[in-house]
């Protein structure tokens, strides 16, 4: 469902994306070519800064945000998904947030305030709160990285996870060629 924030702002999704019927896209949203938004995934931009204004919030081309992710922005604050990159199930991305390319969120993750490097891989039940990670950095399962954190204790990412990624975005965009099929054939037959 596309909604309209209390400024006025509507959601701008191409018609190449799929967004799943349970979705909500409310404000000022960009939704780039062959993004897929899954069941009950919610993306909000309605807050605003002390001046009244906002930055989007801006999926780019070839991702995937999937079943029960959450993005939001803290006073009007902006926030970017890279392209080709994966936010898994029921992940929370919160504003401000730079979400590099190629770049995998896992299931129940949370980022905020934080920039993403490209090739990062994020495993499940991980929390990055204030800290930037440089590109192809791996954070095991169940971390928990903020400030005056060391990231030398953790490694870059091993092939068999950028493999991994690139499968997971591989099937959504799948998905997205599938879904969109399916649509059109009820919009014909209804």
């Amino acid at each position: 469902m596309l909604r309209k924030n209390p400024t006025g702002h509507m959601p701008v999704v191409s018609e190449t994306a799929f967004v799943d019927p349970t979705a909500i896209i409310c404000g000022k949203v960009v939704v780039e070519d062959n993004v897929f938004i899954g069941p009950y995934a919610v993306i909000r931009a309605d807050e605003v800064n002390d001046n009244g204004e906002m930055a989007p919030i801006v999926i780019k081309r070839d991702t995937n945000i999937q079943d029960g992710v959450v993005i939001h922005s803290k006073a009007g604050a902006a926030v970017t998904i890279g392209q080709r990159s994966s936010i898994a199930h029921r992940a929370i991305i919160h504003g401000p947030c730079e979400v590099s390319d190629d770049v995998f969120i896992g299931f129940n993750s949370v980022v905020f305030a934080a920039v993403i490097g490209s090739g990062c891989v994020i495993r499940h039940n991980c929390v990055v709160d204030g800290v930037d990670l440089p590109a192809n950095f791996h954070v095991p399962p169940m971390f928990n990285i903020g400030k005056g954190f060391d990231l030398t204790r953790i490694s870059t990412v091993p092939p068999e996870y950028s493999a991994f990624s690139e499968s997971v975005v591989s099937a959504n965009h799948t998905l997205v060629q599938g879904y969109r099929r399916i649509a059109n054939e009820l919009k014909c037959n209804g």
